[in-house]
C-alpha cells in the first residue's frame, strides 16, 4: 500500500526562505510552498524474467494544486529519491505559474536503473506505478508526463493500464504518450525547441541580436539535448561540443549534429561514433570551455560550489531540472554569468503537455507547425514579459529570482482567491 506523508522539502526551503528575508516574497509563501501538498511512496515488486521478485521505491508528489491539476513527469533513475522528487515538484508548480497555464505541480519517480530491465520487465514496473499511484492520477487531479528514463511507450503503458483498472479511457490523464493514443504532434521536440525559442527571445530582447554564430557547449545528449543542439543548428549556432553518460566529444569548427543524432540513434552511445574531426574531452572539461552558451540538459546540481568557479561561458541555459545548486547559483550571479532559470528554459515540455491536454478533452488535434507556432509565440510572450518587469524594476537582473517572484505571486493569487490566505 502506498504512504501518504507531509514533509519538508529542505531545498525548497532554502530557495525560498532567502527571498522571504530579502523581502521580495511575503512571509505566508514559507507556510504555503515550502512543504509539498501531499507525498505518496510505494514499494513496487517486480517479477522479472528470472522468476526472482525484487521491490523499486516509487514516488508521487504533488507540491501545489491552487492552479489547477498537478502536472509532472514520472523519472526512472537509480539516484531519485523522494527529496529530489519533492524539489522537481517544487519547480513543475513554480514553472506552470511562470508560464500561466492552469496546473499545478507534481512529479514522480521510481529508484531503478532500467537500462538494467528486459522490455518486460520495464513494462510490468510502468504498470506497477500506475497501479500503486492511482488513486491520486487522473487528468483532473495529477497528470504525469515523460522524464529521465521514460518515454512516449512508457507512457503508453500507463494509459492502457489506467484504462483497465478505472474501465475508461482517459488519454488526459497522461501526457507524452504515443499520437496513436492521443499524443500531440511536437511533444518529443517541445522541451529542446523550446529552449532555443527561450534563447533567442532572451538574445533578441538583449542584444538584438540573434542565434547565428553563437558557440554553444552542451551537456547531454539525450532527448533534450539532442533537439536543442538540432534546433540550435538549424539555427545557425555552432555546437562545438556535446556530451552523454559515455563521453564528451568537442570540435572548435563545431560538430556535426545531425551526423551524431542520426548516429547516437543508430548506436546507442556517443562513444561509439567515429568522427576523427572531434577530439575527446573529459566530461568536467564541458563545463568549463570558452563559449557563448552553456547547456547544462542531463541532471540536477552538475554545476556546483566546486566546479563553479571555472565555468566560463557568461550565459548558462538550464535545460536540465535544477542543474545548477543553490550555492554555485550565488557564485556565479557574483560572476555576472546570466543563467536563464529551468522553469523558463525548459518549460516548453510543460507547454505542449498542456497542448495535448487540451487536444485530448477537445477531441481535435493539431499540426506539427500549428503546435511549434503557438509554442514559439507562448515562450516569446513569457520570455519578454518576464525581461521586461527584471529590466524595470531593477539594475542588477537574477533571472531566477524575478522568474520565481513572478511564479509565486501567481500561485498566491490562487490561494487568495480560494480562500486559503487573507
Amino acid at each position: 500500500m502506498a504512504t501518504v506523508d507531509r514533509v519538508v522539502c529542505e531545498d525548497c526551503k532554502v530557495r525560498i526562505g532567502s527571498m522571504v528575508a530579502r523581502g521580495v516574497v511575503p512571509p505566508v509563501v514559507n507556510e504555503l510552498l515550502t512543504k509539498p501538498r501531499r507525498v505518496v511512496t510505494a514499494a513496487l515488486p517486480i517479477r522479472h524474467d528470472d522468476g526472482t521478485v525484487r521491490t523499486y521505491n516509487a514516488f508521487r508528489v504533488l507540491y501545489s494544486d491552487a492552479r489547477g491539476p498537478g502536472k509532472g513527469g514520472i523519472r526512472f533513475h537509480p539516484e531519485v529519491d523522494e527529496e529530489e522528487v519533492k524539489v522537481l515538484a517544487f519547480l513543475m508548480a513554480l514553472k506552470c505559474a511562470l508560464v500561466d497555464i492552469p496546473f499545478g505541480g507534481a512529479k514522480g519517480g521510481v529508484q531503478v536503473d532500467p537500462s538494467r530491465l528486459s522490455k518486460g520487465e520495464l513494462e510490468r514496473l510502468s504498470r506497477a506505478y500506475v497501479r500503486a499511484m492511482l488513486p491520486v492520477l487522473g487528468p483532473r487531479t495529477d497528470i504525469p508526463a515523460p522524464d529521465v528514463n521514460t518515454n512516449e511507450e512508457v507512457m503508453g503503458w500507463m494509459v492502457d493500464e489506467y484504462a483497465f483498472l478505472t474501465g475508461r479511457h482517459e488519454p488526459a490523464a497522461f501526457t507524452g504518450k504515443p499520437l496513436s493514443l492521443g499524443g500531440s504532434q511536437g511533444r518529443r521536440e517541445a522541451t529542446g525547441w523550446g529552449g532555443a525559442f527561450v534563447l533567442a527571445a532572451y538574445l533578441q530582447y538583449t542584444q538584438k541580436r540573434d542565434i547565428a554564430g553563437l558557440r554553444v557547449a552542451i551537456q547531454g545528449f539525450g532527448n533534450v539535448g539532442s533537439h536543442i543542439a538540432e534546433k540550435l543548428a538549424q539555427m545557425g549556432a555552432r555546437v562545438v561540443a556535446l556530451s552523454d553518460a559515455s563521453c564528451a566529444l568537442y570540435r572548435e569548427e563545431g560538430l556535426d549534429v545531425p551526423a551524431l543524432i542520426a548516429a547516437k540513434r543508430e548506436k546507442g552511445s556517443l562513444s561509439c561514433v567515429a568522427d576523427g574531426a572531434a577530439q575527446r574531452i573529459p566530461h568536467e572539461a564541458l563545463l568549463e570551455l570558452d563559449v557563448d552558451v552553456l547547456v547544462p540538459a542531463a541532471l540536477a546540481h552538475q554545476i556546483h560550489e566546486g566546479n563553479a568557479q571555472e565555468v566560463r561561458a557568461p550565459i548558462i541555459l538550464e535545460m536540465a531540472n535544477d542543474p545548477v545548486s543553490p550555492e554555485a547559483d550565488a557564485m556565479l550571479a557574483q560572476r555576472g554569468i546570466t543563467i536563464i532559470p529551468d522553469i523558463l528554459a525548459n518549460a516548453g515540455g510543460v507547454v505542449v503537455s498542456y497542448f495535448e491536454w487540451i487536444q485530448n478533452h477537445e477531441n481535435r488535434y493539431w499540426t506539427f507547425n500549428e503546435v511549434m507556432e503557438a509554442l514559439q509565440a507562448k515562450l516569446q510572450e513569457v520570455t519578454r514579459a518576464l525581461l521586461d518587469r527584471c529590466w524595470k524594476e531593477r539594475e542588477q537582473c537574477p533571472l531566477r529570482a524575478i522568474a520565481y517572484e513572478l511564479a509565486i505571486e501567481r500561485i498566491l493569487a490562487a490561494e487568495r482567491a480560494r480562500g486559503h490566505i487573507a
